[in-house]
């Protein structure tokens, strides 16, 4: 049975569906297809429906990884039964998720992606590109790699 993995940010344009991409991309490489699948999704809906911010997919297609997910809001009563993982890409991600947990099992599901750092361990938190310039962009790909990569590691 496949491990079901979903990140997470607030608007679902830029980070979370990098680190989708990223993991996917470290999914595939690792020949573990049979073993993972990706999701993402924001806690806000105002972009429901849209492709990921192009400077974002610019940046992650410069490293080979495609954002081709449409953004999502994240559906509590959904995607809590869906997923055995839930990665909040900041703080304010994670309290948003704690306070949608219907139970202590939804509780346990949520956590920071950071926490899978090694070489960004001193980032409490994937920093929204969204109103900066590209080094934002290539910062959140250089932290989603690093967390993405440990975060495999430990699952296999």
């Amino acid at each position: 049975m496949k491990k079901r993995l979903l990140f997470v940010c607030l608007g679902n344009i830029c980070r979370s569906p990098s680190a989708e991409a990223v993991m996917n991309g470290y999914i595939k490489t690792n020949q573990l297809n049979d073993k993972f699948e990706c999701d993402s999704a924001g806690t806000a809906g105002w972009h429901t429906g849209n492709k990921a911010d192009e400077r974002m997919r610019k940046h992650a297609l410069q490293r080979n990884y495609n954002l081709t997910s449409l953004a999502r809001k994240f559906d509590a009563e959904i995607d809590f039964d869906k997923f055995d993982l839930i990665f909040g890409m900041d703080q304010q991600n994670v309290k948003e998720l704690k306070a949608l947990a219907r139970n202590k099992a939804d509780l346990n599901k949520i956590k920071l992606i950071t926490n899978y750092c090694s070489r960004y361990s001193n980032y409490q938190s994937v920093p929204d590109p969204y109103y900066g310039g590209d080094e934002g962009f290539e910062l959140v790909l250089d932290i989603i790699e690093d967390a993405c990569e440990n975060l495999l590691k430990e699952l296999t």
